[in-house]
């Protein structure tokens, strides 16, 4: 059987034309605050940008001290979010996040449930060390993470818009964490890896941060500006090219009917969800970078972030040296 072809990209109308040239110029300013505040970064605050304005999560790896819980609450004051910060410990219980029922008495000795709210009711929740935490209290994300709400003794929470996620993870400290399973990760919009800056950028670091001024950042979109982005993100147009780029790269990298030259080094590949991921991260990169409609270098330059949390390897192609991003590289050649 064939397969149905994709929609035609519509031409964009006036309307859209008029949104996205105010929505450039805020997007602008707004990135030009954070790369003011976190310096050898540009591609990490890049990204994170695109994570929000795609509407997703992102998970945030690197080393203790690369900036990344600074990025977190810059990006907070910049784009006008309620932010908050959970440490995750294996003692932490599910309702230090999602919070509890207490029971309350009145002055007449009238008794009843009052729900307290935890910190996740916030519109941008940093995850600081997020596999620290029992798989049951991961698990507490999950249904926030998807539906943007909780549900408490039967009861049902919404929480604000929007609402994201930044998550945090060590790659080196594995001792007394619990991996993330497959589940939640897919839950992630995109893997952003955090790496050290370069000399000039660690230069800069040095004397802006330690001298006795601090350069705070200034709030530059307000909620509505965002929600307003996030909603021309899911409008703006995406050509046939780029459509068959992002089917192509997805389902070549499946090992059931994917890329036979690297189908049997994998154990599992990511599903629609990433190609949901994929087509939302390539309008919000272009639109970060000045344009109105992504192009299919976009999906090139995203390829691996979306989909190496969403892939993994059999114990053969490990042993032969290949890696995640390696095969990604190899898919992203052919495009």
């Amino acid at each position: 059987m064939m397969e149905a072809s994709a929609p035609a990209a519509t031409p964009m109308d006036d309307g859209i034309v008029a949104a996205a040239e105010a929505c450039l110029a805020s997007v602008g300013r707004a990135r030009e605050a954070i790369h003011g505040v976190i310096f050898g970064q540009e591609q990490v605050v890049d990204l994170a940008l695109v994570t929000v304005l795609a509407g997703g999560h992102g998970l945030l790896v690197g080393l203790p001290g690369l900036a990344k819980t600074k990025l977190v609450e810059t990006l907070g004051t910049v784009l006008g979010l309620d932010a908050r910060r959970v440490q995750f410990t294996p003692d932490l219980m599910p309702s230090d996040i999602l919070g509890s029922e207490i029971l309350d008495e009145d002055q007449d000795r009238h008794r009843s449930f009052r729900f307290v709210r935890g910190p996740i009711f916030t519109q941008l929740l940093m995850a600081d060390e997020i596999n620290r935490a029992s798989p049951r209290t991961q698990s507490a994300l999950l249904q926030a993470m998807q539906e943007q709400f909780i549900s408490v003794a039967g009861a049902r929470h919404d929480l604000p818009r929007p609402f994201h996620v930044l998550a945090t993870q060590n790659p080196i400290e594995q001792e007394g964490t619990y991996p993330l399973p497959e589940a939640q990760l897919d839950r992630f919009l995109l893997e952003i890896d955090v790496g050290y800056p370069d000399r000039a950028a660690e230069r800069r670091i040095l004397l802006e941060t330690t001298g006795a001024e601090e350069h705070r950042p200034q709030a530059v979109m307000d909620t509505e500006a965002l929600l307003s982005a996030q909603r021309l993100v899911r409008r703006l147009p995406v050509g046939e090219a780029v459509v068959d780029a992002i089917l192509d790269l997805v389902r070549a990298a499946r090992p059931v009917g994917g890329d036979a030259a690297i189908a049997d080094k994998l154990l599992w590949g990511p599903g629609p969800r990433a190609s949901q991921a994929l087509m939302l991260a390539v309008r919000a990169r272009a639109l970060i970078e000045g344009r109105v409609a992504p192009s299919v270098d976009d999906v090139a330059a995203l390829a691996e972030p979306v989909l190496k949390h969403r892939m993994a390897l059999t114990f053969a192609a490990r042993a032969d040296g290949e890696t995640v991003p390696g095969l990604i590289g190899r898919l992203v050649g052919r495009l």
